[in-house]
């Protein structure tokens, strides 16, 4: 066997996948302690994960749906919030996986609405898509040389992407707001949203830093008698890091980020005043990380002398093609229901992306989906001013993507990175968003990858009864490699002899052939 010299490239391999979907449909009491409920206002929901257990082919989930719900009591019309907590228990089916290995999971709430079966109860229905993923590394020796100098060598020249760092972390992030001056103080907090726009997750050394911001809001009652209800909205610029070893400036980031966890809790001030708010939200990173490194892959070996018989598998390299930030902007204007007056102001809105299809077009990913809002807003009703709408605007984007094919890979991210609302009229609210599609095109190309190769005594009969010189015509499609295989020479020889300068070759070219094996 001849020597082989290899280098290591480190990749990711789809191990397992999975799929599930849990189905809510379940009564809720209004607790003792709530008044009745007359009109519901808003709902919201998120999923909590309290354990995640992996074991031979399975994955347990243990956690809650938490929904809140925003109404109007029926005394006097008064703003109450009430939460309900739905169990959510649920095994998947991940083929080969082990304990220890490492798996991405990702929830999506679709469908969840709540109705009041009377002014006491109510029904909840939801579906929450669960997405499971588990890789594994795979290392594939690369062969870049052979050890024997006589011999000759076919190489070309790869870029390929290396992972340098598999890990999951996760990130805190936590801003304090103080309440203006003009803003009595907090009785009771009935309402919040936090949502995270335009994160920024950057690698540095040993250390992965994040960008963005919070946008909060809250409606509390407070102790001003005339006026209790109060709201205030919040745009929180924040920055975070956390450790990531082996981690470089120069890497090709592929991080996953959720938010698992969320909550905003009341502290007094200096004085003792229920006026600070703490906004804490807890994301979970998924990071790969990966360098880009040269390598000269050995395709083939040969020398006249002897017979070299490599022997191999075809494995799927991956380089980068692409890494491409893209934005697109969405406006609209929307139509609000009738309603027991004319809306008077905009209190709120928060949106999400959803994505509905994507596919691969000439140099680009087509995305359709949709930007889904909740719009909270007042109505000249002193008794019960509070309203809500839904609205969906459809968008369409092509993020460009030169060179891209079937055969590639991409991993697109999206994030709601703008949204404002303004009032077109009394009857109809204007809808701007930014939407950004963030995308990573990994090409893949299946090589003969050389494990060992094997040398064999050659055919001397076949090659004595080759004539000793040759005059070939070149055929469409042919190398001087090929050429030189097939007639016991070398490319270089073949070059001196007819005078070539490189080994450029064109068909019906008259090439001079000498056998360099004799009987």
């Amino acid at each position: 066997m001849l020597k082989l010299r290899k280098e290591d490239v480190q990749m990711l391999r789809v191990k397992s996948r999975a799929t599930s979907q849990v189905t809510f449909d379940a009564d809720y009491n209004v607790p003792d302690v709530k008044p009745d409920i007359a009109r519901m206002i808003q709902n919201k929901g998120e999923v909590s994960m309290d354990e995640v257990r992996l074991n031979d082919g399975h994955a347990f989930l243990k956690g809650s749906l938490n929904v809140d719900l925003l109404y109007v009591g029926e005394e006097e019309g008064k703003v109450y919030s009430l939460s309900a907590k739905l169990p959510v228990e649920e095994t998947l089916n991940l083929e080969g996986i082990v304990s220890g290995d490492k798996m991405c999971l990702k929830w999506e709430i679709e469908d969840l609405s709540v109705h009041m079966i009377h002014s006491r109860k109510l029904n909840i229905k939801a579906i929450v898509t669960f997405h499971a993923a588990v890789d594994e590394l795979a290392g594939v020796r690369l062969p870049v040389d052979i050890e024997d100098e006589d011999i000759s060598v076919r190489k070309k020249p790869v870029r390929l992407m290396s992972l340098t760092v598999h890990k999951k972390d996760t990130m805190r992030l936590k801003e304090e707001i103080t309440l203006a001056s003009n803003k009595p103080n907090i009785e009771e907090l009935l309402w919040y949203t936090i949502e995270v726009r335009g994160l920024e997750l950057r690698p540095e050394e040993n250390k992965v830093k994040a960008k963005g911001e919070l946008c909060v809001f809250v409606l509390y009652t407070g102790d001003d008698d005339n006026n209790p209800l109060q709201w205030m909205e919040y745009s929180l610029p924040f920055h975070g890091e956390v450790e990531c070893s082996g981690c470089a400036e120069e890497m090709i980031p592929n991080i996953e980020s959720s938010v698992i966890n969320q909550t905003i809790e009341i502290k007094p001030d200096a004085d003792g005043e229920e006026r600070i708010l703490t906004a804490d939200v807890v994301l979970e990173l998924d990071m790969k990380l990966y360098r880009e490194e040269e390598h000269e892959l050995l395709l083939d070996v040969y020398t006249p002398f002897k017979e070299c018989i490599p022997h191999g598998k075809p494995e799927v390299l991956e380089s980068l093609l692409i890494k491409n930030d893209s934005k697109c902007r969405v406006s609209d204007t929307v139509e609000v229901k009738e309603t027991q007056g004319k809306i008077l102001q905009l209190c709120h809105s928060r949106g999400k992306v959803k994505i509905d299809k994507t596919r691969i077009v000439e140099n680009g990913i087509l995305v359709e989906g949709i930007v889904h809002m909740k719009i909270l807003y007042i109505v000249g009703d002193d008794h019960m001013p509070f309203y809500s709408m839904e609205a969906m605007i459809p968008f369409t984007h092509v993020v460009e993507a030169r060179g891209i094919t079937e055969d590639c890979l991409y991993y697109l991210k999206t994030d709601l990175e703008q949204l404002s609302t303004t009032m077109a009229d009394s009857s109809g609210i204007e809808v701007k968003a930014v939407v950004s599609l963030n995308v990573l095109v990994i090409k893949c190309e299946e090589e003969m990858i050389i494990d060992k190769v094997e040398e064999q005594p050659l055919d001397m009969k076949k090659i004595q009864s080759m004539p000793g010189v040759t005059v070939y015509m070149v055929k469409p499609g042919d190398t001087l490699w090929d050429i030189a295989k097939r007639f016991y020479t070398t490319v270089d020889e073949i070059c001196s002899l007819n005078e070539l300068e490189n080994e450029n070759i064109n068909a019906a070219q008259p090439l001079l052939l000498v056998k360099r094996v004799g009987s």
